[in-house]
């Protein structure tokens, strides 16, 4: 057979595909926004009304500021809640609490919300000295509707507020030039306890996403005038609101807005700190925030808003700081998730995928390079530790035992934060074993937080028995909204999808370049 060219197999030509632009800041703003509403909104449904720690005082507090009640009037002895007039449906939400701190008592021994119980009617809350910004917000919901549904209403807008804030966060870790480590981190630090104090009437929530969007944001303010580069409007947006508004959400806001602060200055320098007081964009956002510090520091004093912290059992102070001390690794199942009046603990499979998280993200900040990133971690820990035992040992020759691990946890997540900005600069090279990494760890995530939160569901439908009783779910006691079948496919779903948009962003590669170029810096900064 003559020779011929046509009998030989052409070789292929390998052409490099189309790189996926990485998304804008503001796109990944309103994706992480939409994503984190609607999950504190399907954990509002998934709660049974009242479920959560102090939630009727806060419900009662946002329910009279927002028909302009700003405080209320009291004996003036500590620990006394103060009165309120509020429609009779909210003033009566105390008594729904039958279930708490009982985890084997389902939800359905709370009676109904009387909607047409409109008339006003005094009631009592702990929280009725507290700063009136985020309940007047929250307490909105409450208007033009009745019973149930203004309950809801308000758990909803709280979500979407918490959820604003969360998705910023991850905004500002996206907007740093070695991102993929401040992502990860912001992933790990929104423990199960975050989400589901979100879907709740509860300040708690909104102190912890604004205390950790404003330390990355301004890290992203500090890493673009490191770099030399315009100082963008998108984080300083973010640094002004969520500085604003984190003064304004619990007495002891203030402490955690300054150690936020001081924590992202140790991790940039004062060298870049005084060149960012240069710009006139960032002298702006901070007398904004000053205007706001000063506003919320006068109401704590004004108003004696640690006054309505309840009175215990007096212990002594060396007592309690001991006990606190013994307690701190103990407080890790809290900032993980204790769910209902700190009654039903995490299932043991949740709580180790986050004890993991959290150890690999602090063994490799400690050991981080450059060493000055070290310090910002030595700084948290302290804090975590030692502020929590110092502020119980106090007061509690007064008030007695007044801790919960959820109080600290807006320093935890900084903490946690803080180790993905210290461990930037180690390589992350996107290779086929790195995409596996990240898949897995993203099924194993999405796994912990669907295990909570059907342990949740578990616990209000049918309670915590002695024996394994899952099975049992299909024929309920207490149903919420939608059933809880379907919360848990819409739970799923949403944690699917995050997940996946969590995976593209860390494996984008943009076109021409390993890194956005928006996300330039100078190689000084690693000084």
């Amino acid at each position: 057979m003559p020779y011929s060219t046509r009998s030989l197999p052409m070789p292929k030509i390998r052409t490099a595909g189309p790189r996926r632009l990485p998304p804008s800041p503001l796109r990944v703003l309103i994706v992480a926004w939409l994503i984190f509403g609607s999950i504190g909104s399907v954990w509002s449904f998934a709660s049974p009304l009242m479920s959560v720690p102090d939630e009727p005082a806060h419900a009662i507090k946002a329910a009279a500021v927002a028909r302009g009640q700003l405080m209320g009037t009291g004996s003036g002895v500590q620990g006394d809640p103060l009165v309120v007039q509020v429609p009779g449906y909210i003033a009566n939400l105390n008594v729904r609490s039958c279930f708490a701190q009982h985890s084997n008592i389902t939800a359905d021994c709370a009676k109904p919300v009387d909607a047409t119980d409109r008339g006003w009617t005094a009631g009592k809350t702990s929280a009725g000295n507290y700063n009136p910004v985020y309940y007047a917000i929250v307490g909105m919901g409450s208007r033009g509707l009745s019973g149930e549904p203004a309950i809801y209403a308000m758990r909803i807008i709280s979500s979407w507020l918490v959820g604003f804030f969360l998705a910023a966060i991850f905004t500002a870790a996206f907007s740093l030039r070695h991102f993929r480590r401040p992502v990860i981190a912001a992933a790990v630090a929104l423990t199960p306890a975050v989400f589901f104090l979100s879907g709740s009437i509860n300040p708690n929530a909104l102190e912890i996403a604004t205390t950790g969007a404003v330390f990355l944001s301004l890290c992203a303010v500090f890493e673009q005038v490191a770099g030399r580069t315009s100082l963008q409007r998108l984080p300083l947006v973010l640094l002004t609101l969520s500085a604003s508004l984190l003064a304004h959400t619990r007495p002891l806001s203030l402490l955690w807005l300054a150690l936020a602060a001081i924590a992202a200055v140790l991790c940039y320098g004062f060298g870049t700190l005084m060149k960012t007081l240069a710009q006139r964009g960032f002298q702006i956002a901070m007398g904004i925030i000053a205007l706001s510090c000063v506003f919320a520091l006068w109401w704590v004093f004004a108003a004696r808003s640690f006054d309505s912290l309840l009175a215990g059992a007096p212990m002594r102070a060396e007592d309690a700081a001991v006990a606190m001390l013994d307690k701190t690794v103990f407080f890790m199942v809290e900032y993980v998730g204790v769910l209902g009046w700190i009654d039903t603990m995490p299932p043991p499979g949740t709580l180790y995928t986050w004890v993991l998280g959290f150890g690999a993200l602090l063994f490799l900040a400690y050991t981080a390079r450059p060493v000055r990133g070290r310090w910002v971690m030595a700084l948290l820990t302290v804090t975590v530790i030692a502020v929590p035992t110092a502020l119980q040992a106090s007061s509690s020759e007064k008030l007695g035992w007044i801790w919960q691990g959820r109080y600290a946890l807006a320093m935890v997540v900084t903490l946690i934060l803080a180790a993905g900005v210290t461990t930037r600069f180690r390589q992350f090279r996107i290779t086929p074993w790195t995409k596996s990494m990240i898949r897995w760890g993203l099924v194993l995530g999405v796994l912990a937080h669907t295990y909570i939160f059907l342990e949740g569901l578990r616990r209000y439908t049918i309670g915590i028995q002695d024996h394994v009783n899952w099975t049992e779910m299909f024929d309920p006691r207490w149903q919420p909204p939608l059933t809880w079948q379907g919360l848990a496919v819409i739970y799923i779903a949403l944690l699917a999808a995050g997940a996946v948009c969590l995976y593209r962003l860390l494996t984008v590669k943009p076109a021409g370049s390993s890194l956005p170029r928006a996300h330039a810096v100078s190689a000084g900064e690693r000084a």
